[in-house]
């Protein structure tokens, strides 16, 4: 295998290029190439495939991709280098394999070489490591902030090589052949200081003295008007150089076996780091708190052998961050060589920096190449502590989590100063390393004015002195709180402050000051300025599992009419608790939704919060059925729990009703088969999931059926429901014979018909024997497949079922055509497709109308073919059922190309790539295919 990152994704088995499938699954497999040979966790793959969006089967869809992944590097059969583990999946990569391996390994054998002179090796290497880029890292696939991030490390790494590979050439005097791939990379990446002392050499060798001073200029102007600093001293000195024409500059090398490079050799420049985030504008108060860090700079300049450490600690939103950058940047000019500052989220148990990422991180902003820094804990800790030794420096640690965090990224030695915050005290700093502790509270009255008055204006709050104060109270003088005050306050300029203070302070309850002070209190003002009513409802909207609701579904939490709860809403949109995003649809923010969950989850009321969750899972259930129905009329109805008595229900009453029903609530669907089960209400589990299948099956969402069928079928279990079991298991056979798991789909099916027979249920067997027969077809075995077919034909004719008996003499018909008794099948499907006119199933009508053409096709009736499939897609169509239509739309293309008109052949095949494309469906790629041997240009 040979697979290459350093430019557009494409993977290669014994020298050809290897289809890869749907988007998502390129991106796990780079995903896991970025990390191979080790374990990544199913979350951080989440990540990197939905960023924000991840749906309720992120888990089924990522065993679907891997899947689909081990089919396509196994060139036929099952590759089994990607391995499931705990927690995750691994990929392993032998040496070599990676394109990004080639590149490391050739980088640091040509870094080795120059660093002991030997310019033709280090020349060799470092050219053949360059070479391998074939332009941005991964460029094909549309990339997640953190991938991004990964990715925007390796293009680093290329710099600094592309930098060494520069160094090496100048070195061995073909300065004229560096200079074009200078200008090349400063034209991408203007602000590489190394880079430009490096053209300014090459062109001075060259002779072009006046363009080695523009190259300064140039440099200098842009680091100017992007980043507002000075070129480093290193630079300066070499334009003092070229401006003098000192002599070391023209020096070249050598000529013979034995030479070495010379001195002027433009290495990498010593780097002055500048990292200090912009500190908070309107930064107000904490005089006694900047001055004991005055004095702990001072008394650290005084003496100290391995410089002065404090720890700023106090609760969330108390100002921490913005005490250590306000008195960072005031004193920065008191530490020449440069500051560094880390953000370590220390509280975001998702994205905690580790201590050897932010030693990196460090080292890189020393001016340590990425290749070159330590992959060894001590030894990355020793490189950093050497570096720091000699030089006096600001490093400001933000947001710790603990001792532990810290330690690594204290200097040894030297004249260095630490500012470490955190919510923590850090006792461990403050006993083992004598860090000085600064505890911050809560702002002053009169700070607190301030605060207000610089966000929005001494002139509004003059003339309202008392709500001015009851603000300050209510706020408990948290900057936090008051920053998110004054931001109310300054946009909405017409709200009286009196107002503002009373949402604040309500009349029936005051604030409940929470333990920490952190974005929990705040929300509690809106919460406690509720009425009743909205108060209970706020809590109860805990309970929904998300993303969003209507006010039917509002209601049934409630227990009360749609009617009753409409003022409700609009109270807690009104207050921001609640958005409309869409008409008749609300939803909350995140953190509002955790806020209100672990409200119902602390509320003393379980047996009515047992009881509303019973209301909204009826309510579903109630909805799903009807609509089920309106979609799918000729399925075998399943017998739903009794509804609840409550206030008059609004069904659904046609077909586009229905769809349209199922296209709203459908994300809210997955969510609440899922906590249904989880919940003990496990027949709703399964029922609710049984009525949301007949949407997602049509529209060829296996990975969304596989994973509501699964719990639904769990939830079977639990309970002992044999009919529910029995529902389960044929549709999570249908899903996993459509994910191409044919072993387990028999599995299932076995199941289901051993259960359709313990109950008495010809229809559920002659349905499941309907889905063998299929699942038979696709295996290639088609005797079997005629035999559970005709068994199925009598068990429907048995019950006179009719819509079944029509289904299954078209099934029968299409594997006669596949046979080749094409007059046989024609003869069943006509059959079938009468019984099928006579009881209006437009969607049965569909799926003979495409076996009729194929039987057409193969006989050489083209044009009646053609015809048969266009009658098919409309009715397809016309039920909303894609997967089926994009098949026949494939057929017809057949067909269309057999007729010799390949315009036509094209635009099938490219409505068909197109419904793949839109459900996730792997075989866009084939379509693709054929679009492209049709019409290769």
């Amino acid at each position: 295998m040979r697979f290459e990152l350093l430019g557009p994704f494409r993977v290669y088995r014994d020298g050809r290029s290897v289809p890869l499938g749907s988007v998502k699954q390129r991106l796990l497999l780079a995903t896991l190439l970025l990390r191979p040979n080790e374990v990544v966790g199913t979350n951080e793959l989440a990540a990197m495939l939905w960023g924000d969006e991840e749906p309720a089967s992120a888990a089924a869809n990522l065993r679907t991709y891997v899947r689909g992944l081990r089919r396509s590097l196994g060139g036929g059969t099952t590759w089994d280098g990607i391995t499931a583990a705990a927690g995750g999946y691994l990929l392993r990569v032998g040496p070599d394999e990676r394109d990004l391996d080639l590149f490391d390994a050739a980088a640091a054998r040509g870094r080795e070489a120059l660093a002991v002179a030997d310019l033709d090796r280090a020349e060799a290497e470092l050219s053949a490591a360059v070479r391998l880029w074939r332009g941005a890292p991964l460029s094909d696939l549309p990339l997640r902030s953190t991938l991004a991030r990964r990715v925007a490390q390796l293009e680093e790494r290329r710099l600094l090589v592309e930098e060494d590979y520069a160094e090496a050439v100048l070195a061995l005097g073909a300065s004229a052949d560096v200079v074009h791939r200078l200008r090349g990379l400063l034209d991408r990446h203007p602000l590489r200081q190394r880079a430009w002392g490096q053209l300014m050499v090459g062109l001075y060798r060259i002779g072009d003295v006046a363009g080695a001073l523009d190259a300064f200029r140039q440099a200098r102007q842009t680091l100017a008007e992007e980043t507002g600093l000075d070129p480093a001293p290193e630079l300066v000195t070499l334009y003092d150089d070229i401006l003098h024409h000192r002599p070391g500059l023209t020096t070249q090398p050598p000529t013979g076996p034995d030479r070495r490079a010379p001195e002027t050799a433009v290495g990498p420049l010593i780097q002055r780091p500048e990292q200090l985030p912009r500190a908070v504008p309107e930064f107000v108060g904490r005089s006694v708190e900047l001055a004991g860090l005055d004095g702990l700079l001072h008394r650290g300049a005084e003496g100290s052998t391995s410089g002065a450490i404090s720890v700023v600690s106090g609760m969330a939103g108390v100002g921490k961050t913005a005490l250590a950058l306000h008195w960072a940047h005031r004193v920065a000019d008191r530490f020449p060589d440069g500051q560094l500052y880390v953000n370590l989220r220390g509280y975001d148990e998702a994205g905690a920096v580790s201590p050897p990422d932010a030693l990196s991180g460090f080292l890189e902003a020393l001016g340590v190449p990425h290749a070159r820094i330590p992959s060894d804990m001590e030894a990355r800790t020793g490189l950093y502590r050497s570096l720091l030794a000699s030089r006096r420096m600001l490093l400001v640690l933000d947001n710790a989590r603990d001792s532990a965090q810290v330690r690594a990224l204290l200097p040894g030695a030297g004249r260095c100063m630490v500012v470490v915050t955190s919510r923590d005290r850090l006792g461990g700093l403050i006993a083992a390393e004598c860090a000085t502790p600064l505890t911050l509270d809560v702002l002053t009255a009169d700070e607190s004015r301030s605060l207000l008055a610089r966000r929005v204006g001494v002139s509004r709050l003059a003339s309202e002195s008392v709500a001015v104060a009851d603000i300050i109270e209510a706020a408990g003088r948290l900057p936090l709180a008051l920053s998110i005050v004054a931001a109310r306050v300054a946009t909405h300029p017409t709200f009286p402050l009196s107002a503002i203070a009373a949402e604040l302070h309500s009349a029936e309850a005051r604030l409940d000051a929470l333990a920490d002070g952190d974005v929990r209190r705040v929300f509690s003002w809106s919460f406690l300025a509720l009425g009743v009513d909205a108060a209970r409802l706020f809590t109860l909207l805990g309970l929904h599992p998300g993303p969003d609701l209507t006010a039917a579904a509002a209601s049934a939490l409630a227990g009360v009419s749609a009617t009753a709860v409409t003022p409700i809403l609009r109270e807690l949109t009104r207050l921001h608790l609640l958005a409309e995003h869409a008409p008749g649809r609300f939803a909350f923010h995140d953190l509002l939704r955790a806020y209100a969950a672990e409200l119902a989850q602390s509320s003393e009321r379980g047996d009515e919060h047992v009881a509303a969750r019973q209301r909204l899972y009826d309510h579903y259930l109630h909805a799903a059925y009807p609509a089920a129905r309106l979609l799918q009329p000729q399925w075998p109805p399943i017998e739903p729990m009794p509804p609840l008595p409550v206030p008059a229900r609004r069904s659904v009453t046609d077909h586009d009703g229905a769809l349209a029903w199922f296209t709203a609530e459908h994300r809210v669907l997955v969510r609440v088969v899922r906590q249904a089960a989880e919940n003990g209400f496990e027949t709703y589990a399964w029922q609710i999931a049984w009525a949301l299948t007949t949407f997602v099956a049509p529209r060829g969402l296996w990975q969304d059926q596989l994973a509501i069928q699964e719990v639904a079928l769990g939830a079977a279990e639990k309970i002992d429901d044999f009919a529910g079991q029995a529902v389960a298991n044929r549709l999570v056979s249908r899903a996993l014979t459509r994910l191409g798991d044919h072993t387990t789909a028999e599995q299932r099916l076995r199941r289901a018909l051993d259960l359709h027979e313990r109950l008495g249920d010809p229809i559920g067997q002659a349905q499941t024997l309907h889905n063998y027969c299929e699942l038979c077809y696709l295996d290639g075995r088609l005797d079997e497949a005629l035999a559970h077919g005709r068994e199925a034909l009598r068990l429907y004719r048995l019950v006179g079922n009719h819509a079944g008996e029509a289904r299954t003499l078209n099934a029968i018909g299409w594997l006669l055509a596949t046979t080749g008794d094409y007059v046989q099948a024609i003869a069943s499907c006509t059959e079938a497709l009468d019984q099928q006119r006579r009881t209006d199933d437009r969607n049965g009508q569909a799926a003979t109308l495409d076996s009729l053409g194929f039987a057409y096709d193969r006989l050489g009736e083209r044009d009646r073919a053609a015809n048969c499939y266009e009658q098919a897609i409309k009715l397809f169509r016309d039920s909303a059922d894609r997967y089926h239509e994009a098949e026949t739309l494939i057929r017809l293309g057949d067909t269309r190309e057999g007729m010799g008109d390949r315009n036509a052949a094209a635009a099938a095949w490219r409505l068909a790539a197109r419904i793949y494309e839109d459900v996730g469906d792997p075989a866009a790629e084939e379509v693709r295919r054929r679009l492209e041997r049709l019409m290769p240009s």
